[in-house]
C-alpha cells in the first residue's frame, strides 16, 4: 500500500463533495443534449420528408432512435446520480449523529471531513474547518502531538491508539482517539480518519476505585494485624487450655479416685456418691476441654485435600461405637461416598455426626442410622440420618451454635460437636442443614467443594 508522501494530490473537503453530489453530477447537461438532438432530428425528419429521400429518410430515423436512447439514458444516469447523493447525505448523517469525534485530515493537516460531535465539542462550525490546517485552527491543541501520531499512522499504514486531552467548560476531558489510515483506490494513503471518546468519566470512575481499593487495602492490612493479634492470643488461650486447665482436672480425677479406692471404708454412701460426682464432672470439663481445641483447631488448621470415602470414615465410627456399647442394636446403612478434602476434618465431622446419631437412638430398638447421598432442597447433598429422638425444628437455627444443647442433660455430650461440624464444612465451601420430626428421628445434611457429590445413591428411607 503507498504512503501518503509518495504522491502528492489535490485536497478536497470530503464533506462538501459528498453533500453536494447530487447538484454536480445530476446527468442534467446528457438530458439538454439528448433534448437537442431530438429536436434537430425531428427537424431534419421534417425537412426531407417532403422531398421522400428514403436514404434520408433512414438515417432520420437512426439518428431519431439514438437520440431517444440518450435522453432515456441521460434520464437513468440523473435516477443514479441522485440515488447515490441520498446514500451519500445518509452516511454522512450517521457519522454526524456518532457519540464520539469524527475528522478526517490529510499529510499537512488539513481537516477533510468533520461530524457534528466535533463541532460542539471544540465550539466551530465546520464551513470554517474544512481546508483549514490544524496547527492553524487549533494552536493550543498540542499540534505537534497531533500532527505526529497523524504521521505515524499515515507511514505505518496500521491503526494509532492514543490519549488526548481537550479543555472543556468544566475542566479537561480525556479522549481516547483511534486513527485509522485513509486509502483511495489505488491504495494510496492520503489521510487519516481519527474516532475519539471521551473517557473522562471512565477515567474518574478508574481513580475512585483505585482510592478504594488502597482504602480496602490498608483496611486490609489493618485486619490481618487484628486477626494476627487474635491469632496470638488464640494460641495463648490454646496453650493454657491443653496445660494450666488440665493439670488441676487430673488432679480433682485422681484424687478423687484414690479416695474412692483407697477411703471407701471411712465414707459413707453420701461422700462415695459426692466424689463420684467430682470425677464425673472432671470427666465432662475435659470433654469440652477436647471439643473447645477441636474447634479452634478446625477455624485455624490449614486444609490438605485429597481423596477420601466418607463411607468408611463412618464406618470406622461405628466399628468404635459398637466396641463401646456392644448391647446395643443398631442398624447401620452406609453407602460408599468418595469425595475430595482434608480426611482428619472431615473424619472429625463425621465422627460427631455419626455419634450423634447413635447416641440420640439410645431408646430406640433397633436404631437405625444411614448415610448417603440424595437430592434436598433442590441440590445434591450428603446425609446422616437417624430414628432417634428427633427435635422441633422452630429450634434448628440453634443446633450449630456452641453450647447449644436442645435435650438438656438428658443425652450426654459438650454442645460443640456440631459447631465443629459447622465449621469443617464451611472450609471445605459447603453449607450443613438440619431436618427433623420430634420423636422421628433426624437428617443433617451437608454440601461439599470444590468437588461436587456424586449421583445420589445408598440408602434413602427415613
Amino acid at each position: 500500500m503507498a504512503r501518503a508522501d509518495e504522491h502528492a494530490g489535490p485536497t478536497r473537503a470530503i464533506g462538501s463533495s459528498l453533500a453536494n453530489l447530487g447538484d454536480r453530477v445530476s446527468g442534467t447537461g446528457l438530458t439538454v443534449l439528448a433534448v437537442g438532438i431530438t429536436v434537430i432530428t425531428l427537424a431534419g425528419v421534417a425537412a426531407t420528408s417532403a422531398e421522400h429521400d428514403l436514404v434520408g429518410d433512414v438515417c432520420q430515423v437512426v439518428v431519431g432512435g439514438i437520440a431517444l436512447f440518450a435522453v432515456r439514458f441521460a434520464a437513468s444516469w440523473r435516477s443514479l446520480c441522485r440515488r447515490s447523493a441520498e446514500d451519500a447525505t445518509e452516511l454522512l448523517d450517521i457519522v454526524d449523529e456518532m457519540g464520539a469525534i469524527v475528522a478526517v485530515r490529510d499529510a499537512e493537516g488539513r481537516y477533510l471531513l468533520v461530524n457534528r460531535e466535533f463541532e460542539q465539542v471544540l465550539g466551530t462550525d465546520r464551513s470554517q474547518v474544512l481546508g483549514g490546517r490544524h496547527q492553524e485552527l487549533f494552536p493550543d491543541i498540542n499540534p505537534e502531538t497531533v500532527l505526529a501520531h497523524d504521521h505515524k499512522a499515515l507511514t505505518q499504514g496500521t491503526p494509532v491508539q492514543t490519549q488526548d486531552t481537550v479543555n472543556h467548560v468544566d475542566g479537561p476531558h480525556t479522549y481516547f482517539t483511534v486513527r485509522h489510515p485513509v486509502a483511495d483506490r489505488s491504495g494510496r494513503i492520503y489521510a487519516v480518519c481519527g474516532i475519539s471518546t471521551d473517557i473522562t468519566d471512565l477515567m474518574r470512575a478508574e481513580g475512585e476505585v483505585r482510592r478504594l481499593v488502597a482504602g480496602l487495602e490498608q483496611r486490609v492490612r489493618e485486619r490481618t494485624a487484628d486477626l494476627e493479634a487474635s491469632t496470638r492470643e488464640i494460641d495463648a488461650f490454646t496453650y493454657s487450655v491443653s496445660h494450666d486447665l488440665r493439670t488441676p482436672l487430673r488432679a480433682l480425677s485422681g484424687f478423687s479416685e484414690i479416695l474412692l479406692e483407697d477411703h471407701a471404708d471411712q465414707l459413707d454412701q453420701v461422700g462415695r456418691d459426692y466424689l463420684d460426682r467430682v470425677r464425673r464432672a472432671t470427666e465432662r470439663m475435659s470433654g469440652t476441654i477436647d471439643a473447645l481445641l477441636d474447634l479452634s483447631h478446625v477455624a485455624r488448621s490449614e486444609l490438605e485435600l485429597g481423596p477420601i470415602d466418607l463411607g468408611e470414615l463412618a464406618r470406622g465410627v461405628l466399628a468404635d461405637l459398637r466396641a463401646a456399647e456392644p448391647e446395643r442394636e443398631v442398624e447401620a446403612d452406609v453407602a460408599a461416598l468418595p469425595v475430595v478434602g482434608d480426611a482428619r476434618l472431615l473424619g472429625l465431622a463425621i465422627q460427631n455426626l455419626v455419634s450423634n446419631a447413635w447416641k440420640f437412638t439410645a431408646d430406640r430398638s433397633p436404631g437405625r442410622i444411614g448415610l448417603g447421598i440424595r437430592v434436598s432442597r433442590g441440590e445434591s447433598a450428603y446425609y446422616v440420618q437417624d430414628n432417634g429422638t428427633g427435635f422441633d425444628m422452630q429450634y434448628a437455627d440453634k443446633l450449630f451454635a456452641p453450647f447449644q444443647r436442645l435435650h438438656g442433660a438428658r443425652f450426654p455430650g459438650t454442645g460443640i460437636g456440631l459447631a465443629v461440624v459447622e465449621r469443617v464444612i464451611a472450609r471445605h465451601g459447603g453449607r450443613v442443614w438440619a431436618e427433623s420430626t420430634s420423636g422421628q428421628g433426624a437428617t443433617f445434611y451437608f454440601t461439599l467443594e470444590p468437588e461436587a457429590p456424586a449421583e445420589p445413591e445408598g440408602p434413602s428411607g427415613q
